[in-house]
Protein backbone atom coordinates (compact mmCIF):
# COMPACT_ATOMS: atom_id res chain seq x y z
CA UNK A 1 0.00 0.00 0.00
CA UNK A 2 1.20 3.59 -0.92
CA UNK A 3 0.43 6.48 0.66
CA UNK A 4 1.21 10.44 0.81
CA UNK A 5 3.45 12.09 2.39
CA UNK A 6 3.08 16.21 2.60
CA UNK A 7 5.24 18.53 3.81
CA UNK A 8 4.10 22.12 4.20
CA UNK A 9 4.75 25.45 5.99
CA UNK A 10 7.25 23.24 8.35
CA UNK A 11 4.25 20.56 9.12
CA UNK A 12 4.15 16.98 8.19
CA UNK A 13 1.15 14.77 7.19
CA UNK A 14 0.34 11.29 6.06
CA UNK A 15 -2.76 10.93 3.66
CA UNK A 16 -4.17 7.72 2.36
CA UNK A 17 -5.08 7.55 -1.42
CA UNK A 18 -9.22 7.85 -2.24
CA UNK A 19 -8.54 5.04 -4.81
CA UNK A 20 -11.47 3.23 -4.74
CA UNK A 21 -13.95 6.06 -5.04
CA UNK A 22 -11.92 8.35 -7.39
CA UNK A 23 -9.71 6.01 -9.64
CA UNK A 24 -9.21 7.85 -12.21
CA UNK A 25 -7.94 11.19 -10.60
CA UNK A 26 -5.26 9.13 -8.32
CA UNK A 27 -4.27 7.73 -11.43
CA UNK A 28 -3.90 10.89 -13.22
CA UNK A 29 -2.27 12.25 -10.09
CA UNK A 30 0.49 10.15 -10.05
CA UNK A 31 1.06 9.82 -13.97
CA UNK A 32 0.87 14.37 -14.45
CA UNK A 33 1.65 15.57 -10.91
CA UNK A 34 2.89 13.54 -8.33
CA UNK A 35 5.75 14.07 -6.67
CA UNK A 36 4.80 17.55 -7.10
CA UNK A 37 6.80 20.30 -5.25
CA UNK A 38 4.64 23.55 -5.35
CA UNK A 39 3.27 27.00 -3.16
CA UNK A 40 0.11 26.43 -1.34
CA UNK A 41 -1.84 30.10 -0.63
CA UNK A 42 -5.00 30.67 0.95
CA UNK A 43 -8.54 30.04 -0.88
CA UNK A 44 -10.09 33.62 -2.02
CA UNK A 45 -13.52 32.30 -1.77
CA UNK A 46 -14.25 28.93 0.00
CA UNK A 47 -13.24 29.39 3.54
CA UNK A 48 -10.45 27.55 5.47
CA UNK A 49 -8.47 25.81 3.32
CA UNK A 50 -5.41 26.25 0.63
CA UNK A 51 -4.82 25.58 -2.67
CA UNK A 52 -2.22 24.95 -5.26
CA UNK A 53 -3.35 26.35 -8.70
CA UNK A 54 -2.25 25.09 -12.09
CA UNK A 55 -4.19 27.67 -14.63
CA UNK A 56 -5.32 25.69 -17.67
CA UNK A 57 -3.20 22.27 -17.02
CA UNK A 58 -5.11 19.31 -18.73
CA UNK A 59 -5.15 16.20 -16.55
CA UNK A 60 -7.64 14.35 -18.62
CA UNK A 61 -10.04 13.59 -15.96
CA UNK A 62 -13.56 14.47 -15.56
CA UNK A 63 -16.05 14.82 -12.19
CA UNK A 64 -15.17 11.59 -9.79
CA UNK A 65 -15.90 11.99 -6.29
CA UNK A 66 -17.32 15.17 -6.26
CA UNK A 67 -17.50 17.60 -3.18
CA UNK A 68 -18.46 20.98 -2.56
CA UNK A 69 -18.13 20.95 1.23
CA UNK A 70 -14.37 19.36 2.10
CA UNK A 71 -13.64 18.49 5.47
CA UNK A 72 -10.64 19.47 7.10
CA UNK A 73 -8.04 16.95 6.02
CA UNK A 74 -9.72 16.23 2.45
CA UNK A 75 -7.70 17.18 -0.76
CA UNK A 76 -9.71 17.72 -3.93
CA UNK A 77 -8.71 18.27 -7.12
CA UNK A 78 -10.94 20.77 -9.52
CA UNK A 79 -9.96 19.29 -13.13
CA UNK A 80 -11.04 22.86 -14.88
CA UNK A 81 -14.43 24.02 -16.61
CA UNK A 82 -15.50 26.78 -15.07
CA UNK A 83 -12.80 27.74 -12.87
CA UNK A 84 -8.84 26.84 -13.34
CA UNK A 85 -7.73 23.52 -12.18
CA UNK A 86 -6.64 23.42 -8.69
CA UNK A 87 -5.61 21.38 -5.87
CA UNK A 88 -7.87 22.21 -2.76
CA UNK A 89 -6.48 21.31 1.15
CA UNK A 90 -9.34 21.82 3.44
CA UNK A 91 -8.17 22.70 7.23
CA UNK A 92 -11.50 24.30 8.54
CA UNK A 93 -15.24 24.62 7.17
CA UNK A 94 -15.21 24.72 3.45
CA UNK A 95 -17.36 25.71 0.39
CA UNK A 96 -15.94 25.01 -2.36
CA UNK A 97 -16.40 28.34 -5.08
CA UNK A 98 -14.69 30.52 -7.47
CA UNK A 99 -15.91 33.65 -8.92
CA UNK A 100 -17.72 31.81 -11.26
CA UNK A 101 -19.62 30.31 -8.26
CA UNK A 102 -19.95 27.27 -6.50
CA UNK A 103 -17.58 23.87 -7.17
CA UNK A 104 -17.01 20.32 -6.89
CA UNK A 105 -13.67 18.75 -6.76
CA UNK A 106 -12.40 15.28 -6.67
CA UNK A 107 -12.23 14.03 -3.54
CA UNK A 108 -9.11 12.05 -3.85
CA UNK A 109 -7.10 11.73 -0.91
CA UNK A 110 -7.37 12.60 3.21
CA UNK A 111 -4.96 13.07 5.38
CA UNK A 112 -5.35 10.57 8.39
CA UNK A 113 -2.13 11.88 10.58
CA UNK A 114 -1.09 15.22 11.36
CA UNK A 115 -4.39 16.63 11.29
CA UNK A 116 -3.95 18.51 14.72
CA UNK A 117 -1.73 20.70 12.85
CA UNK A 118 -4.14 21.58 9.92
CA UNK A 119 -5.37 24.86 11.59
CA UNK A 120 -1.77 25.91 12.78
CA UNK A 121 -0.96 25.58 8.62
CA UNK A 122 -3.70 27.20 7.52
CA UNK A 123 -3.08 30.03 10.33
CA UNK A 124 0.66 30.43 8.57
CA UNK A 125 -0.48 30.11 4.91
CA UNK A 126 -2.99 33.16 5.51
CA UNK A 127 -0.99 35.35 8.12
CA UNK A 128 2.85 34.52 6.29
CA UNK A 129 1.46 33.89 2.41
CA UNK A 130 2.41 31.20 0.28
CA UNK A 131 4.34 28.29 1.65
CA UNK A 132 6.05 25.72 0.58
CA UNK A 133 4.37 22.08 -0.27
CA UNK A 134 5.73 18.67 -1.87
CA UNK A 135 3.79 15.49 -1.75
CA UNK A 136 5.25 12.19 -2.63
CA UNK A 137 4.07 8.71 -2.65
CA UNK A 138 5.85 6.31 -0.34
CA UNK A 139 5.37 2.75 0.72
CA UNK A 140 2.76 2.70 3.68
Amino acid sequence: MTILEITAGGFEFKARWEEESAPKTVAALREKLFPLESKIIHVRWSGQAGWIPFGELELGVGPENGTCYPHPGEIVLYPGGVSETEILLAYGYVNFASKAGQLAGNHFATIYEGNENLAALGEKFLWEGAQDITFREVQG
